[in-house]
């Protein structure tokens, strides 16, 4: 059992914990346990809320020995700096190996502790000026999601929090059992990271120009050799357009998303199917297994056969 600990403090954020709850503290039915959470505080007892009422916790800051992931969920007010017992547990737990996770201002936190010193990161957007005028050797992100370091990882806004964590769960326990929590969540299973925190609101021209329909039907076709210039005469415009409704509503470029939704559909049957790897390659449209393997190297750090030897054994029925 992966051991969650997020760190809470007063007046802490009921969203921010509420993401890092959904994702790793809920137990769901047909669905095998894979994490143990709990809430921890620098003066266990009663934590005042922002939500008006009070929280009882019980785990103060030596939780984080036992941990093996910690989150900061939310660290307002951001200027001010976390005691130095906190900041030695953050630094203690970093060093032993845990992984650290922010969501949205808990960034400040980790910052404080030098844990984003030379790495890129992100925060919420109206406050990543402050981040990067305050912290001048962290690589601040504002436009992006989430920011994931492997041993670090951080997050923009409070929703983008579920993104992050959805993104940990399919790292850690791939692509079946993060979809089969998003599901219960009735989240999308998966946004990229790189995707833009927010989107300019539409020209009125663009209002009826939703990209739903199309990429409904891309995600149909995937085995077939879709290039860019197809998806602009599917939905009956160029492909600077299309590139403009792309960015406008998903924060990423046409090739950009399908690249990742053939990723996606390979990663799923790499877990779910005996499928040679070359078959797979085929099936999702990138034409043969060392293609395959090159983007999957790329996006994910792994190789195919790599990643269905770490998760093909741990798929369950649902």
């Amino acid at each position: 059992m992966h051991r969650v600990v997020a760190l809470a403090r007063p007046f802490q954020s009921t969203f921010e914990l509420g993401c890092a709850v959904e994702v790793f503290g809920i137990e769901r039915p047909g669905l095998p346990s894979r994490y143990t959470f709990s809430v921890c505080a620098e003066h266990p007892g009663e934590i005042a809320t922002r939500a008006g009422y009070t929280m009882l916790v019980s785990q103060g800051l030596d939780a984080f020995e036992r941990a093996d992931t910690v989150i900061v969920p939310g660290w307002l007010p951001t200027e001010e700096a976390p005691s130095p017992a906190v900041l030695e547990a953050l630094r203690r737990a970093h060093a032993g190996g845990t992984r650290m996770i922010s969501i949205c201002t808990g960034a400040f936190a980790l910052a404080h502790a030098g844990l984003l010193d030379g790495r890129r990161a992100t925060t919420h957007w109206a406050r990543a000026t402050e981040l990067a005028a305050s912290f001048p050797a962290v690589q601040v992100d504002a436009d992006v999601l989430y920011v994931d370091n492997g041993d670090v990882a951080t997050s923009a806004g409070a929703g983008a929090g579920i993104d992050l964590c959805l993104h940990v769960l399919r790292t850690d326990q791939g692509a079946g059992y993060a979809a089969h929590v998003a599901r219960n969540m009735v989240m999308p299973p998966h946004r990229e990271g790189g995707q833009l925190q927010y989107a300019a609101p539409p020209h009125p021209a663009h209002i009826d120009g939703t990209l739903a329909p199309l990429l409904d039907w891309t995600t149909a076709r995937l085995d077939k050799p879709l290039t860019v210039e197809d998806l602009a005469a599917r939905a009956g415009v160029s492909p600077r357009t299309l590139a403009r409704r792309f960015a406008d509503q998903l924060g990423v470029s046409p090739g950009q998303w399908l690249l990742a939704q053939r990723i996606s559909a390979a990663r799923e049957l790499l877990e779910s199917s005996d499928l040679p790897v070359e078959a797979i390659a085929h099936r999702v449209g990138l034409s043969s297994a060392t293609n395959l393997r090159r983007r999957f190297v790329r996006a994910l750090g792994t190789t195919p056969g790599a990643y269905r030897r770490a998760f093909r054994s741990s798929t369950f029925k649902v």
